[in-house]
């Protein structure tokens, strides 16, 4: 799964590794430095606009909100922060989005949590996970828009939310010792394919979705600064060489 993760790469490359066409100055918060994003903050996105084809950035809730649902504090359950691929197509929830609202979700780094080696009960060691050459890439991501049936006591019109899910597979052989779950990440060369709004049938993805090589990405432990959601600093990912 993924619950946390980093995009700290300078705007300037983010923009030419993903082709963005960015519009002005305007946008450029959009790519802050961020080291502890975390779910149902707004995360940054990237898709097709669908008038041009060209790629945009844009922010969106991190916490899947189906367009049926009855809104983000009808239920009592956690957000949607991942979708398993094996079951995209057949999940209300997400059998629509897989078909017509797919994005690339930029990281440069992620988390996951491992029971600690000397078994001491709830002490779980921090893991940072990235590329060797720290650069940047994508997970898979699904995006839906949620429009409230009335409008908000203040202001002209409906509220709408724009809310993503990352998608999810099986671990490699790397990953597997931390959690049996990882997020899709996708290869440069997919990023088209994934985008292509005239790609409708799942099967026609199912090639995309597999865990990513085991050379692709390293793990290494951090101090438990991450924890703290409110911790969004360079100490979070600090290479820890000493394990709890």
């Amino acid at each position: 799964m993924c619950g946390r993760f980093t995009l700290r790469t300078p705007a300037t490359v983010l923009i030419e590794h993903f082709d963005l066409d960015v519009r002005g100055d305007r946008q450029l918060p959009l790519f802050e430095p961020r080291y502890n994003i975390a779910p149902t903050q707004e995360i940054l996105v990237v898709r097709n606009d669908p008038a041009d084809g060209q790629r945009r950035a844009d922010m969106m809730r991190w916490g899947l909100i189906p367009s049926w649902s009855a809104g983000p504090k009808a239920g009592s359950g956690p957000p949607m922060i991942n979708a398993r691929s094996e079951t995209l197509a057949e999940k209300p929830m997400f059998r629509s989005a897989v078909r017509r609202r797919r994005c690339l979700i930029p990281v440069d780094g992620f988390y996951e949590w491992q029971q600690s080696a000397s078994g001491a009960r709830g002490k779980k060691q921090p893991f940072f996970i990235h590329r060797p050459d720290d650069g940047p890439f994508a997970f898979a991501g699904l995006w839906e828009i949620w429009t409230s049936p009335s409008g908000p006591s203040s202001g002209p019109g409906p509220l709408t939310i724009e809310s993503c899910t990352i998608v999810t597979t099986e671990a490699n052989a790397t990953l597997s010792e931390l959690h049996e779950r990882m997020p899709v990440v996708l290869a440069p060369c997919d990023y088209n394919t994934w985008l292509d709004s005239k790609v409708e049938d799942p099967v026609a993805l199912r090639h995309l979705l597999a865990p990513c090589g085991e050379e692709e990405l390293v793990a290494e432990p951090v101090g438990t600064h991450v924890n703290r959601v409110a911790n969004d600093d360079p100490r979070c990912v600090e290479i820890q060489r000493s394990l709890f």
